[in-house]
């Protein structure tokens, strides 16, 4: 096997986000409910024998010196003492600075695929292990499924959760995650979910929404960005709830079933149309397991 192509690199979702604390080295503890969604970045990786790392952006534009995809094939390399390298080509379709995760599933892709294609064979929790050393949302892409998420986004507790949809609209800007993190502004969470009661009280993602969860980086967040604001006022007023996902900046609603007639899909489509250039939005659909799940060994 030489090459893999079209492989998804799916975008995530924050159902809720509570800072439950802080270690010592600065780092926040959070209890979050991540799910997958079915927007996505697609990459296509091919084998090298010289050892080179090369990424390719297939939409054209300009190159980061040292992305996610080659940091995580470097260090899958280093590990292992691997000699080979790859071509990892990059079709970039999900929003920057979006708290969506798509560096970081970018990242987990580019390893599961390596760790295939270069017959390394390494088991799941090794990768995981791998991924947090790139960045604290790598493992959760790396683990296939929704899960309730602990730590500081590296204890994975899957679950089982009902298909659900979504409209997401982000506007141009985004935000840097040390700013909101160091904002006056930042929420905390006295009460911590209980694991073991969490499937039940979980519910729907509606609910979660409605009740039971908040996202506590949102008020920072809208204190320091006028188009989060804009983006949950106008995603409450459509569709009767909003939230802000991860660090932003990108708002979510949860969407009832009996929209599947395409009003849903025609709402958000007007809603952005009446707003500047640059803004990006679509409706999701939640996915219950990775396009990669079992990939690692």
């Amino acid at each position: 096997m030489k090459a893999l192509y079209d492989l998804a690199a799916p975008a995530k979702l924050n159902l809720f986000l509570h800072i439950v604390g802080k270690r010592a080295d600065g780092y926040h503890l959070l209890q979050s409910l991540f799910v997958l969604v079915d927007w996505a970045d697609t990459l296509h990786v091919e084998v090298r024998g010289d050892g080179a790392l090369q990424r390719h952006d297939v939409l054209g534009g300009d190159l980061p010196a040292d992305d996610l995809c080659l940091r995580a094939a470097r260090l899958l390399q280093l590990d292992t003492g691997c000699t080979l390298g790859a071509d990892v080509h990059l079709e970039k379709r999900l929003p920057a600075g979006a708290g969506m995760g798509g560096g970081s599933s970018d990242a987990a892709t580019t390893l599961l695929a390596l760790n295939r294609l270069w017959g390394l064979r390494l088991p799941l929790e090794r990768l995981m292990a791998l991924g947090l050393r790139l960045g604290a949302d790598v493992p959760f892409f790396i683990g296939g499924g929704p899960a309730f998420v602990e730590g500081i986004g590296e204890i994975l507790h899957p679950l089982a959760l009902p298909e659900q949809r979504f409209a997401v609209l982000k506007g141009p800007a985004g935000l840097a995650t040390k700013d909101i993190f160091s904002s006056p502004s930042l929420a905390r969470s006295e009460n911590l979910a209980i694991v073991a009661g969490f499937p039940a009280l979980a519910g729907t993602a509606e609910r979660l929404v409605a009740g039971f969860g908040r996202n506590d980086l949102q008020p920072a967040a809208e204190e320091i960005s006028s188009e989060v604001r804009d983006a949950v006022a106008l995603m409450s007023k459509q569709f009767g709830n909003a939230r802000m996902t991860g660090s932003g900046a990108a708002v979510f609603s949860v969407l009832a079933e009996d929209g599947k007639d395409g009003k849903d899909d025609q709402s958000l489509a007007t809603l952005l149309q009446a707003q500047p250039e640059g803004w990006t939005g679509r409706i999701c659909r939640s996915l219950g397991s990775h396009p990669l799940a079992g990939w690692a060994g």
